[in-house]
This record gives structure tokens, C-alpha cells and sequence, in this order.
């Protein structure tokens, strides 16, 4: 098996999912056409940015976030269970390979969900932004999802089907809510906003936010999410090799 032919039966599969399809693509969309049909025509007073952009920035984050944790830790905790790691282990392909082809992956059906939030908010909500915004934003949160990916194979790699599903969703709502996808931190307890501030998805989103608002996104925030992916990565690596021992 070559990495090209694996990485194609990993997407494929993906989106013959049902879970992907709902919680990930229809979602996201739907919570963005929601949201922006009763606040998309406010502005934030802070940046100036109309609320139906920054609501694109909120919904395609989430979205990708969720694939990228959806598409890796309930099918990777399956195929532990299965015999398929097993069958990996057999083939031409090292163990890094697996694992970047794992995130490869999960890059892949990142795309769907984000930029099909982007196309919505474009056609209904008449977002426009410049070249240059644009060319940075897709990027970066296409990017940016690199540790939820990581996140998805740690728990894929210790935990079993039946509660990988769990986990991974409570992290996935958990991130979202917690990292200002779905309301502003600034709604939050003063608690739970210093937790914000310290999580990959407020980060990632941040980011996102700072380009649409015509700035550079702030050095706090790229090393964040540099610094919780070499964190996830690590945790990813060491969970693998665990779970290929017990394999």
C-alpha cells in the first residue's frame, strides 16, 4: 500500500460517515446561517468588523475544528479494535507515514466544513474581503487545525471505540464553546475566560479574527497554537507507539 492510495481510502471514507456529515459540515452552516441572520448586520465596536465575517471566522473554526478531531480519533480508536493498525504494521509503511497520512487526512476533510461556511457567508451574507485577507485567512485556519488532528489520534490511540466517541465530542463542544466559537469570551465568567485564553481553539480562531479585522495576527496567538501542536503532536506520538506496543 502507497501513502497516496491510503491517504484516498482515509478520506473516502470520512465522508461516507453520517457523523462527519452532520456534526461537522451541517452544523457549522446551519449555525452560521442562523447566527448571521439575526446578528450579521452589527458591527464590533472594538475592530469595526461586521458581525457576519467575524460569525464566518467563529463557524468555519469550529467546523474545522470538529473535522479534524472527528476524522481521526473515533475511526483510529475503530481501527485499533478491528485488526486494521495490525494490518498497518504489516505493510511497507513506517509508523511515521501512518501518522502523517492520519493528518493528511484529517487536512483534507477539514476543507468541506470551512470552506463551505466561507461560501455561505459570501452568497447570503455578502461578505467581501480583500485578496490579500483572503489569501491569508484560508490558509491559516486550514493550518491552524494541525493540533485538534493530533488531539483526535491521542485519543483514538487510548481510548476504545465506545469512549472515544464520547471524549472526542465533549472535546470538540468543549474547545468550541470554551474558546469563544460560539459567544465572545467576553461574555464568560472571569474563570472561564483565563481558561479561554489559554486554549488552542481561542488561539486558532484568534488568528482568523485578527486578518478579517485587517491586522497581523498577534505573536501571542501563532505561538499558541505552534506551541499546543508540538504539544498534541508529542502526545499523539507517544500515544501511537503505546497503542502499537499493546497492538
Amino acid at each position: 500500500m502507497t501513502m497516496p492510495h491510503y491517504l484516498k481510502i482515509e478520506a473516502l471514507r470520512m465522508l461516507r460517515n453520517k457523523r462527519y456529515v452532520i456534526f461537522v459540515v451541517a452544523f457549522p452552516l446551519a449555525f452560521y446561517l442562523l447566527y448571521a441572520n439575526l446578528y450579521g448586520d452589527q458591527t464590533d465596536q472594538a475592530t469595526g468588523t461586521p458581525a457576519a465575517v467575524i460569525l464566518m471566522v467563529s463557524m468555519g473554526a469550529y467546523g474545522a475544528l470538529a473535522a479534524s478531531i472527528m476524522s481521526t480519533a473515533v475511526p483510529w480508536a475503530q481501527e485499533r479494535q478491528s485488526g486494521w493498525l495490525r494490518q498497518l504494521q504489516i505493510t511497507p509503511l513506517p509508523g511515521w507515514m501512518i501518522i502523517v497520512t492520519k493528518l493528511l487526512a484529517a487536512l483534507v476533510l477539514v476543507l468541506p466544513a470551512l470552506l463551505l461556511v466561507v461560501l455561505a457567508a459570501v452568497l447570503t451574507q455578502h461578505v467581501s474581503l480583500s485578496v490579500g485577507q483572503w489569501a491569508a485567512l484560508i490558509p491559516a485556519m486550514w493550518a491552524g487545525t494541525i493540533p485538534f488532528a493530533a488531539l483526535g489520534l491521542a485519543i483514538g490511540s487510548l481510548a476504545r471505540p465506545d469512549t472515544a466517541q464520547p471524549v472526542a465530542m465533549i472535546s470538540m463542544f468543549g474547545l468550541a464553546l470554551l474558546g469563544g466559537l460560539w459567544f465572545p469570551v467576553d461574555m464568560l465568567p472571569e474563570t472561564m475566560r483565563t481558561i479561554a485564553h489559554a486554549l488552542p481553539s481561542y488561539d486558532y480562531a484568534s488568528i482568523g479574527w485578527e486578518i478579517v479585522a485587517g491586522h497581523t495576527p498577534s505573536g501571542s496567538s501563532v505561538a499558541g497554537i505552534l506551541g499546543w501542536a508540538v504539544v498534541l503532536g508529542g502526545l499523539a506520538i507517544f500515544a501511537y507507539r503505546r497503542a502499537t506496543v499493546r497492538a
